[in-house]
């Protein structure tokens, strides 16, 4: 039987994985705000900070802002695509001798000592994708924190609510035109609008069991010698917090990168990119905005944790 390992592992190690991850920003305005709201949050957070390690840390886009402010990084991915591009930028910028690469999936962190890092981070969901070892996972993230840790996982909120409109994602794309494959593939939303009904059962079970698809058909693909999309989990802020709390963490705060975003027409956000100055005043309202407490469970796709860890200084 199929690990959820075994499965991420397949589908993340497909050879164009790593170019793809590295392009997100350049496509994609739910990312840009997405990973300037995370970046924000780690600046924030790095005094003392000497040592991370980044789980399931793509392209590097975290590992090379903290390497490049001083802190040594332990890239550590389950696909040797993403960390083939994560090596190459840390070369072009000069900050590999900063960064150590490691290939292994987060269900099994044996290889670490408790409290080897002082902060601990995994962003864009990698831990959803370890369900049913998601809350394993996050007790050994916290295991090998020191002083922090910093996660993003799925949102049940933003996850049930996809099912509603098969556009969904056109109005965060740069440039609808261009001929970059997932570009592409978003916008065959538009074929859909006609007659589109939505599946309010299916809607009704992501939100009672946190699984927008069937594991078993996942599965059964999987043995078919398919590459079908990971099984994954989405979380509701109140048990992220509760499972964090539940291993040891505290002073947990949550945010939700996006929640504003969500109510804005593609065409203003575009406008908003545009326009370098008014980009950044809007990325520093969202982050505001997106990290008050009622934002949490709504953001465009994630739910951000930053929590302490250790013994409290107060």
């Amino acid at each position: 039987m199929p690990q959820s390992s075994d499965i991420s592992g397949r589908f993340w190690n497909l050879p164009q994985k790593g170019e793809e991850e590295a392009a997100r920003e350049q496509n994609f305005i739910d990312d840009i705000i997405s990973k300037a709201h995370i970046e924000r949050l780690l600046l924030e957070n790095i005094d003392g900070v000497r040592t991370a390690f980044d789980g399931g840390g793509g392209a590097g886009r975290f590992s090379l802002l903290l390497a490049a402010r001083g802190v040594h990084v332990t890239h550590f991915d389950i696909s040797q695509p993403m960390i083939d591009k994560a090596r190459q930028l840390a070369g072009q910028r000069g900050v590999a001798q900063s960064i150590s690469f490691v290939l292994g999936a987060l269900e099994d962190l044996s290889a670490f000592a408790d409290n080897q890092f002082d902060l601990v981070m995994s962003f864009d969901a990698p831990v959803s994708y370890t369900w049913p070892n998601h809350e394993q996972v996050i007790e050994n993230l916290l295991r090998i924190a020191a002083k922090r840790l910093c996660v993003s996982v799925y949102s049940r909120a933003a996850t049930a609510a996809y099912g509603f409109d098969p556009t969904s994602k056109e109005k965060y794309m740069l440039n609808p035109r261009s001929k970059d494959r997932f570009v592409r593939w978003y916008g065959r939303g538009r074929q859909q609008r006609k007659g589109f009904r939505p599946d309010f059962e299916r809607a009704r079970e992501i939100m009672r069991t946190g699984l927008p698809d069937d594991p078993e058909s996942i599965k059964a693909a999987f043995e078919r010698g398919e590459t079908p999309w990971p099984m994954s989990y989405a979380f509701t802020p109140g048990e992220l917090q509760g499972l964090l709390e539940r291993f040891g963490a505290r002073d947990v705060h949550l945010s939700g990168p996006g929640a504003l975003a969500r109510s804005i027409p593609g065409e203003l956000l575009r406008a908003y990119m545009r326009d370098e100055a008014l980009k950044h005043e809007f990325l520093d309202f969202c982050y505001e905005y997106d990290s008050q407490p009622w934002a949490a469970g709504m953001g465009k796709d994630n739910v951000v944790a930053i929590a302490e860890v250790g013994p409290c200084d107060y």
